[in-house]
């Protein structure tokens, strides 16, 4: 052990002098980039270690001096570039994947090539799955999302007659978002399976937890995906410290031995009555049959695949959800109108996909609490892969293998975009429409639209703008209007701390909710 110390020590230091001289080449190479912080040789590498648990504060002072423009900070290994002002996050948003890499910069956020697995990284046809089929089914599967709500919170909480119960909020909508998902994913009765949500839940954490713990290690000492290529130092590299980064083996290994035999009753019925066998369940199993190629028909690849939409959903969705909560106990006076709003909608049009997008409230709830709560300072992670490397229309040229990303929290935050921004205003975006219906004779739909919680703009960010816009935000809008409807109508809740809103965990550029705060429940009163 101690040798294994000291050359993780011995890397690190080497890590960082060669860090170093490649800032020092990016510093001549894009001399007309400012950097906020230090260009120093050591004094940037301070900076870099700095960055992990201050980066809001980082991101938003270069915001504050550059609003319309481009500014650097020093990361441990590398240099960020930070774009700011709708123009040029316009500009990234619409720039072709050969250009700048939408692929490449989720590469460096996930590291999926390791944290996931090199197959899934590269052959990506299921992330097109939950842009057409899923958001396709998902007005003839409401039915199936809203009873797996209902059971899922009944289950989870575990609430009798009148008591309050206190509970881990994020660990908790882990769960419930975790079943909810999987009853569209894999289906009754395996979305139930405690075992089969206890392995997608951890396998969701430990991809995160792994590709943080990436990001400390030097890139060229990053362990590479073991492989026919690889060469015999990267292997020997891969099998010391692969199972001190990520447990992925291990649940894939889970994955199979519970997945696997409802995969393989597919294969066995695809194969004898054809595609469109009586009974064929409308789940993502299906939707990957129907697209996937010969070679991908098989318990392992069709495995990953869903362990992989399993990790999206219940990331994104239940820290949304958590941080929505906390802002719920924490401005509790949005509570009986949003739940007044709920038994009126469903009193008139009963539960549907439908009815969501009547649920004014809710929808407007749910988006100023994304706004306020976005997952990270930065977003819209990009990589430069042109050798000639890309030109921005204010004549800023950044080089081929930088990293670039938007200020997308000082966006939100921006007074100049929002009124009051840095202020919780739940019922902002509903009121926003009902103030433009009053005045305009005629429905502009358009107007509505982008107020809504699935559209995406140059000032609101927490799915992304342009083509890369996040393809699950109609399942997550659904999942989680429905979620928070259910639970204004059917609970009362209150902060553990009364008037203490658990504070956000920093890592780099990431925010996450703190997984230690809790928010008391019980049955509606």
């Amino acid at each position: 052990m101690d040798d294994l110390r000291f050359l993780l020590l011995y890397g690190v230091l080497a890590g960082v002098l060669f860090a170093s001289f490649r800032k020092a080449v990016y510093d001549r190479k894009v001399a007309n980039v400012p950097i906020v912080g230090s260009s120093g040789f050591l004094a940037s590498c301070w900076d870099g270690f700095r960055f992990i648990h201050h980066a809001p504060e980082v991101i938003q002072r270069g915001y504050d001096l550059y609003p319309e423009g481009i500014f650097r900070v020093a990361r441990l290994f590398r240099w960020e570039y930070v774009v700011c002002g709708p123009k040029l996050i316009k500009e990234i948003g619409g720039a072709p994947e050969h250009t700048v890499s939408f692929t490449e910069g989720v590469e460096e956020t996930v590291q999926a090539k390791f944290t996931m697995g090199r197959e899934l990284a590269e052959n990506n046809y299921h992330l097109d799955l939950v842009r057409t089929s899923l958001t396709r089914n998902l007005h003839n599967c409401f039915p199936d999302v809203r009873d797996e709500i209902i059971c899922a919170f009944d289950d989870v909480l575990q609430l009798q007659g009148s008591e309050w119960k206190s509970h881990p909020v994020l660990p908790t909508m882990m769960a419930i978002v975790a079943r909810v998902s999987n009853r569209l994913f894999v289906g009754l009765p395996l979305c139930r399976d405690k075992a089969y949500l206890a392995n997608n839940v951890s396998y969701t954490v430990d991809v995160f937890r792994s590709a943080n713990r990436i990001t400390l290690i030097p890139p060229f000492l990053r362990p590479q995906v073991i492989s026919s290529h690889s060469a015999k130092t990267d292997v020997g590299f891969c099998r010391i410290f692969a199972p001190l980064i990520t447990n992925k083996n291990k649940s894939n290994a889970k994955a199979v031995e519970i997945l696997g035999p409802l995969i393989e009753e597919r294969l066995a019925k695809e194969a004898e009555l054809g595609p469109d066998w009586p009974g064929r369940p409308n789940d993502f199993i299906s939707w990957m049959l129907d697209v996937a190629d010969e070679d991908q028909k098989a318990v392992l690849p069709l495995t990953l695949r869903i362990l992989s939409i399993n990790m999206a959903a219940i990331h994104t969705s239940s820290t949304a959800f958590t941080q929505a909560l906390f802002d719920l106990t924490t401005y509790p006076e949005y509570l009986l109108p949003m739940r007044e709003e709920v038994e009126r909608v469903v009193e008139e049009e009963g539960w549907s996909k439908a009815a969501l997008n009547n649920m004014v409230k809710i929808d407007s709830f749910l988006r100023e609490s994304q706004r306020l709560n976005n997952n990270g300072s930065l977003g819209m992670t990009r990589k430069v892969i042109a050798k000639e490397g890309f030109q921005f229309s204010d004549g800023t040229v950044l080089p081929c293998g930088s990293y670039v990303a938007v200020a997308a929290r000082p966006t939100h935050y921006d007074e100049s975009k929002y009124e009051n921004a840095a202020k919780f205003d739940g019922f902002r975006f509903a009121r926003e429409r009902a103030e433009h219906q009053a005045t305009h004779e005629s429905n502009d739909s358009q107007y509505v639209f982008k107020r809504q919680m699935i559209s995406t703009a140059v000032d609101h960010l927490p799915f992304g703008t342009g083509k890369h816009a996040c393809p699950g935000r109609f399942f997550a809008a659904t999942e989680l209007k429905a979620m928070m409807a259910h639970l204004v109508l059917n609970y009362d809740v209150k902060p553990e701390v009364e008037g203490a809103r658990p504070a956000d965990i920093v890592f780099g550029q990431r925010l996450s909710p703190n997984p230690a705060g809790r928010v008391s429940f019980r049955k509606r009163q």
